[in-house]
């Protein structure tokens, strides 16, 4: 790394990295539990406050292979200030928007933001921690930044849904952002360290285009496709989309072969843990993000808990989430995938319960006791993944495969809210008995558990053990 700015341990780096993560899963559960006053206050429909969190899911996927190449190509530091920036002056948009149309084009651009901020901190974890013990350890205290990240976004979201004060209060949900950002943007200038750029060759323009427009036509089909009871012109846009994936992939392979700099160097997919490793993330996020949203109806419409309990009950699942992935970041060395087949194993046995038990509306108490159970698995699980995925890249391709990784990751959310959360809802549509709503989610986690048995074959096919440098 190139050295423009005060020295710093990296240890203390990595808490400036990890506030991009922070801030970004903060909007992410925040939205969720403030759902309901948003539809109100902005006399909203519910496919215009699905699109309040489909359009974060949509701008953040097309952008983040671009993002994290950026980064390899104008320096890390760079992008990764500058998306701060960005971020934070689109969080103040949504917090000035007057309709849901407005918050949705905002939502989109806050989106797009994130993923230039994300991808960097993603790939400057790399960077600054090539040693593989050291990483893991790095990777663990990601897990907990996204766990305390899940607590403050889900008690804000409650708590500052029902706050009136000279404004509405969903709307400081966004300008909270704002102080956070610019501190962030502050320590990012005076103490990271630029690294090194990829300046052989040009920024590979036209490949980001044809990428941003195919995973643009993908995501857009499956997060509206589903509400709008899937009209002809979602089954077109999906087909586009493998039309512009496929025009993508062919070009790549004709700028590699001419050593022309391409947005993604294809020999990455010629790793086969690489591979197993996006597929596993792939289900995982899946049923990972579609049970926070059912959970998130089923306690606050279901069981008729308020948005300000509703964050609290999740809090132990934060908690057990945070605890697990401490531990795990000191056992994954020495345990490798075992650390994580442990993980699922617990998931299983949290869906089973709340599958037979836990689903009921007579006892509250039992569904939260669940969600805790997975949130024990979960931080055995979630943040090590992209320990996998990314234990074998090669660190000039950082930014790349973490924009991969990403990308893999945000496009899983928005399938698994248009697939595990379709069935959910279409279930909920189906009819008026008081107990439709334990049975929509009884439904959710059978999906659940499909992908679950999935992500547990994956990890079946990797090494035994993460591979040290």
């Amino acid at each position: 790394m190139t050295s423009s700015s005060s020295t710093i341990n990296k240890w203390y780096a990595l808490l400036i990295v990890l506030t991009a993560p922070l801030l970004y899963v903060i909007d992410i559960f925040i939205i969720n539990i403030a759902i309901p006053t948003i539809k109100s206050s902005l006399h909203a429909t519910d496919g215009e406050v699905q699109l309040v969190i489909a359009a974060y899911l949509l701008g953040s996927a097309c952008f983040l292979i671009t993002g994290g190449r950026a980064g390899d190509y104008l320096g890390k530091k760079k992008v990764f200030f500058w998306g701060m920036g960005w971020f934070t002056l689109t969080s103040c948009l949504c917090g000035l928007c007057q309709t849901a149309t407005q918050l949705n084009i905002a939502r989109f651009l806050q989106g797009v933001s994130s993923a230039f901020m994300v991808t960097q901190s993603i790939s400057l974890i790399q960077v600054l921690f090539p040693d593989a013990a050291e990483r893991a350890k790095a990777i663990g205290w990601y897990g907990i930044t996204l766990s305390i990240a899940a607590i403050i976004g889900q008690m804000l979201g409650g708590y500052l849904s029902q706050t009136q004060v000279a404004i509405e209060g969903w709307r400081l949900i966004f300008f909270i952002n704002l102080p956070v950002g610019v501190a962030a943007m502050w320590a990012i200038r005076r103490y990271l360290q630029e690294t090194e750029k990829t300046d052989q060759v040009k920024f590979d323009y036209p490949g980001a285009i044809v990428l941003t427009a195919a995973l643009g036509c993908l995501i857009y089909s499956i997060t509206e496709g589903r509400e709008q009871h899937w009209p002809r012109w979602s089954f077109l846009l999906m087909v586009l989309s493998l039309v512009l994936l496929g025009i993508f992939v062919y070009v790549q392979q004709r700028k590699l072969a001419a050593n022309q700099g391409p947005l993604i160097n294809l020999q990455l997919f010629k790793q086969p843990a690489f591979n197993i490793g996006l597929l596993a993330v792939l289900f995982h996020f899946m049923l990972h993000t579609a049970y926070l949203l059912m959970m998130a109806v089923f306690l606050q419409n279901g069981l008729g808990i308020s948005a300000l309990a509703c964050g609290a009950c999740f809090i132990p699942h934060a908690l057990l989430f945070m605890l697990s992935s401490v531990v795990a970041s000191r056992l994954l060395v020495t345990y490798g995938k075992r650390v994580l087949q442990t993980g699922l194993l617990i998931i299983l046995l949290a869906f089973l319960l709340q599958l037979f038990y836990g689903s009921s509306q007579h006892h509250p108490l039992l569904s939260v006791s669940f969600i805790a159970i997975y949130g024990l698995g979960n931080g055995l699980v979630l943040p090590f993944l992209l320990n996998i995925v990314l234990d074998n890249v090669p660190v000039e391709d950082a930014g790349a495969a973490s924009g991969i990784f990403s990308t893999f990751q945000q496009t899983a959310s928005g399938l698994g809210i248009s697939i595990i959360g379709g069935i959910f809802f279409a279930i909920l549509e189906s009819g008026q008995d008081p107990q439709i709503y334990a049975t929509a989610l009884r439904y959710g986690l059978i999906a659940g558990m499909a992908c679950l048995f999935i992500v547990a074959l994956m990890l079946y096919w990797l090494p035994h053990k993460p591979a040290t440098k």
